[in-house]
């Protein structure tokens, strides 16, 4: 397996670097579709090894080359405003076109729309919950299925509904690392509430909007770009196009008896980076030296470390495992160079969240939910770099984190001369708040630190040797920041129920 575990690290951190050095070189640029070529280019250099299922590997190959094509012949560039939603476009496409093949499917994602309209009481109570505030920092349309999610809500719907378990599992895959449509629970019930609407009409309008969302996958995502003044380029268009590239790649993986949940993800988790993860916004984000710099050493801190492993991985799980975790303890060492830790992180942004829900109540579904990930993120990274400090005490010597048993190389970030000397981007004198500025921006975006293009493809990966078993949500319980340091909702949570 050593083979698979060297091509599992270098095609991960070959698609990270070419996000990174991409943005490197065209930041303060203006972005173009054609920027995000080298991300394609990666990607079309994945294979299976005899170990994985070709098919998988093509549902991640074949979506990215899609997605890259449609949108090249759809438009030049992508305003940032829209292009949070390059995502969101392939799992409704997908949906339809398993409903077309397979009539036993469409017959239980019947029934579950059928219950959907039956959860009145189940819907009311999170949608208020989440309109007040009531599990504090949560991600809406989290990989999980921590408090608040649509995905934890799917699923207490989904144990109600007599259909067979893999299609169960289908569905709630859809609205976890498939994004079936942009929709994110309470969206519609808040906006209805602040128009001057009844609680029981708001709840009642809820209720269609998530019904519709299966009903009609297609047009509900264009709808809801319509609503949110989407302009870049045809969403309708890319749909057909997408569906038309794809089919014979979804039938491929379902003959070859690729799990539902499986089919409906993988070609949606890949496809980001091509106009989000490299795009206007992230051009413009990463303008400031520092912030930049964090994402260059966080990637370094990443490939040093797995590379170094490499010899000793006993599972591709272990893989997965130390790329997420190293990544993790870099931001957390980071954080803590500028005197700040995850504990003192965590309180802050969950005292800013219940202000800004009094603030903001019809703020967007998806406000806060980056804000959790590299809550989660740091939160994760201290526990390891926590113990590290213990293990050195007072010696001298160097920080050894160490995830799964594996040592995680800080060394990068003592190498990068923009992190190390944050007195030339501030009064140097009093340079002691640079690194957390720059961390406070990518705690709205901090999607190449966790990082996404990493984690799409390892899972793509493990997937392709597990094509039967559905991956997401992730069945287990995500030590939420939040809920371990600040709120108490551990038991509202559904990772053991997971249908």
């Amino acid at each position: 397996m050593a083979e698979l575990y060297e091509k599992m690290v270098q095609e991960a951190m070959m698609a990270q670097k070419a996000d990174v050095e991409t943005i490197k070189n065209k930041r303060g640029t203006q972005f173009r579709i054609k920027d995000t070529k080298a991300y394609l280019d990666v990607v079309e250099k994945m294979e299976a090894t005899a170990e994985q299922s070709k098919s998988v590997i093509n549902l991640h190959v074949d979506s990215v080359k899609a997605h890259y094509n449609i949108l090249d012949s759809l438009t030049d560039t992508i305003r940032p405003e829209d292009d949070p939603f390059v995502e969101h476009y392939q799992t409704p496409a997908i949906l339809e076109i398993l409903c077309d093949e397979d009539s036993e499917f469409e017959k239980s994602l019947n029934k579950f729309i059928e219950a959907i309209g039956k959860a009145e009481a189940l819907i009311g109570k999170e949608v208020v919950r989440r309109y007040g505030g009531f599990y504090g920092p949560t991600c809406v349309v989290d990989f999980a299925l921590m408090p608040g999610s649509t995905s934890n809500t799917i699923n207490r719907i989904l144990k109600t509904v007599d259909i067979p378990e893999n299609h169960k599992q289908a569905i709630l895959a859809a609205k976890s690392w498939g994004m079936n449509t942009s929709y994110g629970i309470g969206e519609v019930f808040a906006n209805e509430i602040e128009g001057g609407t009844t609680v029981a009409q708001a709840v009642e309008k809820e209720i269609n909007e998530i019904k519709n969302i299966y009903q009609n996958p297609v047009e509900a995502q264009a709808e809801l770009m319509d609503g949110a003044g989407h302009t870049s380029f045809d969403v309708r268009k890319y749909m057909s196009q997408y569906q038309d590239k794809m089919e014979n790649t979804i039938k491929a993986a379902m003959d070859d008896d690729v799990h539902y949940g499986n089919i409906l993800t993988v070609p949606a988790y890949c496809v980001g980076d091509i106009s989000h993860h490299i795009a206007q916004s992230t051009f413009n984000m990463c303008k400031d030296d520092v912030t930049m710099a964090i994402i260059e050493a966080t990637t370094e801190v990443m490939d040093s470390t797995l590379k170094k492993a490499l010899p000793n991985f006993k599972s591709e799980y272990e893989v997965l495992s130390l790329a997420t975790g190293s990544s993790a303890c870099a931001v957390e060492y980071i954080l803590e160079l500028d005197g700040f830790n995850a504990p003192t992180v965590v309180d802050l942004l969950t005292q800013r969240f219940h202000n800004y829900v009094q603030l903001y109540p019809t703020r967007g579904a998806a406000a806060e939910l980056h804000n959790s990930d590299f809550m989660d993120m740091i939160y994760r990274g201290w526990g390891h770099i926590d113990q590290a400090r213990k293990v050195l005490n007072g010696s001298s010597g160097t920080l050894k984190p160490k995830v799964a048993g594996f040592e995680v190389d800080l060394e990068p970030i003592h190498q990068n001369d923009v992190i190390m000397n944050p007195q030339r981007y501030t009064y140097p004198a009093c340079a002691i708040t640079v690194r957390f500025s720059s961390l406070m921006r990518l705690a709205d975006y901090p999607c190449l630190l966790t990082s996404e293009p990493v984690t799409a493809t390892l899972m793509t990966n493990i997937i392709a040797l597990h094509k039967e078993s559905p991956a997401s949500p992730a069945r287990t319980c995500k030590n939420c920041a939040a809920a371990s340091l600040v709120d108490f909702r551990h038991n509202h949570c559904q990772w053991r129920e997971a249908v």
